[in-house]
């Protein structure tokens, strides 16, 4: 199986960006969706998708975009995306009952690949390790984290059994805000953080306490990213941001940086400006953090963050084969990062 990683070396990337600092370029607004799928193919192909059925594409790097509402669908909300080139993507839609859908032909039409009417049912997230397996989480469902899985590609979806799945403590979720509260770890396998009452991490067969703020409904982490997932033994460093996106300008105990895969974590000496949504690594330096009331950038693995957009967004992702840099927000708002 084909391993969708970055066609330019990410120590390239980093040299790239060293001596230029970022600044947040919006393409584009106006369109009656909150968008929170975003799946950045290469530096030209763009998907992203959103509430009232809709869902965007560029082919020639944000400068046009072709929008649809998928018929049948007009009042779901597809929270996540996950695109492969062109052509053929994945779309996530929520709740009860929740779906799956896949396009092969750039959105034209779509296929139902999967539907859940469990009551209770309410999809987070999406990630895929490469072009055929991936993995969907949900919120709990008797006590456990919802999981399926896919390995032909998203067209078919195997549930895991529930006695398998991880269990959720009381008042104990996800959140659906970025499509990134899971994320590959390895290889094999991936990794995946909640919120609410309780906040944590789980890895494999361990559910690892956060030090980000918690206790309420609207705390803990909303997303994760993990550096050198793909390498032998990677996933050893990893960043959680999130907050209270009730009080969306609070900086108490909204981020925290691993480098041992979530044994011990630390707090950035600047933090980013608010609550936080999505976080992404561009290299293991580089570090673009968005939420309701702007962007973050840090340009030194963590430790500092500094405010360089008040325009907010809900996620953020580099692309999987090149360097672009796209951001996604309400109001049907796109943007890119650019380098001066």
């Amino acid at each position: 199986m084909r391993k969708i990683l970055p066609a330019f070396p990410f120590f390239f990337i980093s040299f790239l960006l060293q001596a230029q600092s970022p600044s947040v370029e919006v393409l584009t607004s106006g369109t009656n969706t909150h968008i929170r799928g975003l799946s950045v193919v290469n530096d030209n192909v763009v998907w992203v998708s959103g509430h009232n059925g809709t869902v965007g594409r560029s082919t020639n790097g944000g400068k046009n975009w072709k929008w649809v509402v998928v018929k049948g669908f007009e009042k779901i909300d597809f929270r996540d995306i996950e695109a492969f080139d062109a052509s053929t993507a994945i779309i996530m839609g929520v709740e009860t009952p929740a779906y799956i859908l896949k396009t092969t032909d750039g959105g034209e039409s779509w296929k139902v690949v999967y539907e859940n009417k469990t009551k209770g049912m309410f999809l987070d997230a999406m990630e895929f390790w490469n072009e055929q397996a991936g993995i969907v989480i949900g919120d709990p469902v008797d006590g456990r984290f919802f999981v399926t899985r896919t390995f032909d590609g998203g067209s078919s979806w195997q549930d895991i059994p529930l006695d398998k799945r991880p269990k959720a403590d009381s008042g104990e979720a996800c959140f659906a805000a970025s499509g990134t509260n899971i994320r590959a770890l390895d290889n094999d396998e991936a990794v995946f953080v909640s919120g609410g009452r309780r906040s944590r991490l789980f890895k494999r067969d361990e559910a690892i306490d956060l030090p980000i703020i918690q206790g309420k409904e609207t705390t803990g982490a909303n997303s994760i990213s993990v550096w050198d997932r793909f390498k032998k033994n990677g996933g050893k460093k990893m960043i959680v941001v999130g907050g209270d996106f009730s009080a969306d300008s609070s900086t108490i105990k909204n981020c925290f940086i691993s480098h041992n895969a979530g044994k011990t974590w630390f707090v950035p000496k600047t933090a980013p400006h608010g609550y936080r949504s999505c976080v992404e690594f561009v290299s293991d330096k580089d570090i673009f953090a968005c939420g309701l009331n702007g962007v973050d950038y840090s340009s030194n693995g963590g430790k500092d963050f500094q405010w360089i957009s008040r325009e907010g967004f809900h996620v953020c992702r580099i692309a999987k084969r090149g360097t672009a840099i796209y951001l996604a927000g309400a109001n049907g708002k796109i943007a890119k990062i650019t380098w001066k």
